[in-house]
């Protein structure tokens, strides 16, 4: 209910951006923020999100199969500004292929995936990106310490998240692949621009999409 009242507020305030999914979609990533780190006790823990430095959010990916199998989704992917004092406007990316780990039911699954360092970054930004592969990547731990963590979580460049039907739990995206989609990157934007230029902070966000820096700038203030 909430999503479809701040949707419907952006829709009034922005009625030329009524029809654009991308932008949609990012003000759905917004309110998934919103909405996982709202759960007490099993949030992405502050001090790891405070040090991340580009988080994707992927919301409603759809399974292709049975148990094990494939998906597809759209999202969104936003890095720390070069002055490290905010973040960048969203970048948008789909994600497919791949054997995702053991489903934890439902149909549609929200993801989140926090990159820890540049390295991961700079490859993100690269072209197509396949978990796993080209970047270290494990489960996230829940909760608002992160005292949980495991070595290969400390190692990892990717900490990895899903929800689905109210779990929210690290999971492992092993095998998937991130690529940019330069289509909706025109629809924000209202223009052709790269994910480098966006991400690297030279593009300025639009006004409809700073609900996503807003809420990423609320969340991850904790910093060590």
């Amino acid at each position: 209910m909430r999503f479809h009242s701040i949707l419907l507020l952006l829709t009034l305030c922005f009625p030329m951006l009524a029809a654009n999914k991308a932008v949609e979609r990012t003000w759905r990533a917004a309110e998934v923020l919103d909405e996982i780190m709202g759960i007490k006790e099993q949030s992405i823990p502050l001090d790891i999100l405070g040090k991340a430095h580009c988080v994707a959010i992927i919301p409603g990916v759809k399974k292709l199969g049975f148990g094990f199998g494939g998906k597809y989704g759209k999202g969104v992917l936003t890095c720390r500004a070069p002055d490290k004092k905010g973040w960048t406007g969203p970048s948008t990316v789909r994600i497919e292929g791949g054997s995702f780990g053991l489903q934890i039911g439902g149909s549609s699954t929200d993801y989140v995936l926090l990159v820890l360092n540049e390295k991961g970054k700079r490859k993100l930004i690269s072209s197509k990106f396949t978990l796993g592969a080209d970047a270290a990547v494990a489960a996230g731990p829940v909760g608002r310490s992160a005292q949980a963590q495991t070595d290969a979580q400390l190692s990892a460049e990717i900490l990895a998240y899903s929800r689905s039907r109210g779990v929210f739990a690290g999971v492992s995206l092993e095998g998937a692949t991130l690529r940019p989609d330069k289509a909706d990157n025109r629809d924000i934007y209202g223009k052709p621009v790269t994910p480098a230029e966006i991400l690297n902070g030279d593009v300025a966000a639009p006004d409809p999409v700073r609900v996503l820096i807003d809420k990423l700038t609320k969340y991850s203030a904790f910093e060590h």
